[in-house]
């Protein structure tokens, strides 16, 4: 394939690339325009064996032959090789993961068709920390959750941070983002799911006493940072769920309760 050296940071050919730092922008800007940005080798190869498609390719030329079979399969695809200063300049920060690309964003699952055959989903309510979205759908893929709801405010799964914190595996896990806060529950419920809020309540019934219930299908709320679950959301779910808390501590980061949970309430035979 043909490489593409690049002279100067305001190349408008890698203007996917630029400003990758700003929170707020790329989070407007990544789903408007349909792509995503795939960061470090391993999570670039996990993109693509996920069937993403590609739209160019960007890193120092050091990483050049680690990547030679991409390049040879993806012959009609840019890659943009320039310097470790001139990279930085382009992106805002110092990119020493391997290789970046551009992919193009897949189209959304319809919810009819995420849901059939699911035992266990996992819905996000305004969860707004990137890492903190990666790190459960890390735990999503790994514990056996077949697929992950996002409130209409929750963090996108396939921003840099979150695609780069999960190791890829926002690539396994189905996902797709509701229209309707609260109200979209309401569908889980007609698909025979029971919907349990993750929830410090007086009426929450432990972890080990739903998981005990084992229920055919069931949707774990997981609330937002700080603030927790809304009343709202309380409202519409089944039941509040906790987990037993020893020497004071009321509660664990999302993240971290999202794993312990997801394990505790896999689907028994």
């Amino acid at each position: 394939m043909t490489f593409h050296y690049l002279e100067s940071a305001a190349d408008p050919r890698v203007a996917d690339y630029t400003q990758l730092t700003d929170v707020h922008l790329r989070k407007l800007r990544e789903p408007a325009e349909g792509m995503y940005i795939a960061e470090s080798s391993r999570v670039l190869r996990r993109a693509l064996a996920a069937g993403h498609r590609p739209r160019s390719f960007f890193l120092a030329e050091k990483w050049v032959p680690d990547l030679a079979d991409i390049f040879e399969e993806y012959p009609d695809v840019p890659a943009y090789i320039g310097s470790a200063g001139l990279l930085e300049e382009i992106t805002g920060f110092h990119l020493h993961r391997g290789a970046m690309a551009a992919m193009h964003r897949p189209a959304p699952v319809p919810l009819p068709e995420l849901l059939a055959g699911a035992r266990r989903v996992a819905v996000l309510e305004d969860i707004v920390d990137h890492t903190n979205v990666g790190a459960i759908f890390r735990s999503a893929a790994a514990l056996d959750v077949d697929a992950v709801l996002v409130s209409p405010r929750c963090g996108d799964p396939l921003y840099r941070r979150s695609v780069r914190v999960s190791m890829g595996t926002v690539f396994q896990v189905p996902w797709a983002r509701l229209d309707s806060w609260p109200q979209d529950l309401t569908l889980l419920k007609e698909q025979g799911f029971t919907v349990a809020a993750m929830e410090l309540t007086d009426d929450a019934v432990d972890l080990d006493e739903l998981a005990a219930r084992n229920p055919e299908r069931l949707a774990l709320v997981l609330g937002t940072e700080g603030a927790g679950m809304s009343a709202a959301t309380l409202a519409a779910v089944d039941l509040a769920v906790k987990i037993p808390m020893r020497a004071g501590v009321d509660s664990l980061n999302v993240a971290a309760a999202s794993a312990v949970a997801f394990w505790e309430l896999r689907p028994r035979a």
